[in-house]
């Protein structure tokens, strides 16, 4: 009796592997995996934007819409559940996006800013979180690089056969991705116009400036 059991176990494991059962599910994994990463480094970068506010208000504190956008586009972005969950759900994943492409492109204008303002670029505190910030944008397009592999090798395995039939089995489908028009919207800077003339070197330092 057990070795009929443990025979008709393997046969089933057997079957399970051949329809493509164990490999997606590999898949899943790898996609949870990227998925994870991304979600860290664009954490990281919502992290570092407080104190950026902070130290390009102690040199250009009349810049406000540029201010303001930068730390509306984070509350957007931080009102958002991001779960592992939201790479199922293509309308969540294109709304999370958005709010991330509106965060950078609100970044980019912030720093974009600090080019018609020398004392505030020579300052060390400012010029600390820059590189973290350009740091940061680098890991975000190397999380997404291979979030977007993952995503089209699990897409494939579910959408081809034999293992489509497990997949409409068990419910499986394909799961949102980047695209690159998204890529294009995160990389290219926006172009800043000055209406103002720089601002004069605020009397106490900004690097004694928190948040």
């Amino acid at each position: 009796m057990r070795l009929r059991l443990l025979a008709v176990l393997a046969f089933a494991a057997t079957l399970l592997s051949g329809c493509g059962y164990n490999q997606i599910q590999i898949n899943d994994e790898a996609v949870n995996a990227a998925w994870s990463e991304v979600l860290n480094q664009y954490k990281r970068r919502a992290d570092l934007i407080p104190n950026l506010v902070s130290v390009v208000q102690g040199y250009a504190s009349h810049e406000k819409d540029v201010l303001t956008r930068v730390t509306e586009a984070r509350a957007n972005v931080a009102g958002l559940k991001a779960t592992p969950e939201l790479v199922n759900d293509p309308a969540a994943f294109a709304k999370f996006q958005k709010a991330q492409g509106d965060l950078g492109g609100a970044l980019s204008r912030l720093l974009v800013v600090a080019e018609n303002y020398p004392q505030l670029k020579a300052d060390a505190n400012f010029r600390d979180l820059q590189a973290q910030v350009e740091g940061t944008e680098n890991r975000i397009t190397v999380a997404r690089n291979r979030y977007i592999k993952t995503v089209q090798e699990y897409n494939v395995s579910v959408r081809t056969f034999p293992n489509s039939l497990t997949a409409g089995v068990m419910g499986w489908k394909t799961k949102a991705n980047f695209t690159v028009e998204d890529e294009k919207a995160v990389s290219t800077p926006p172009a800043i116009k000055f209406n103002a003339a720089p601002a004069a070197a605020p009397a106490q330092s900004a690097t004694s400036a928190g948040y």
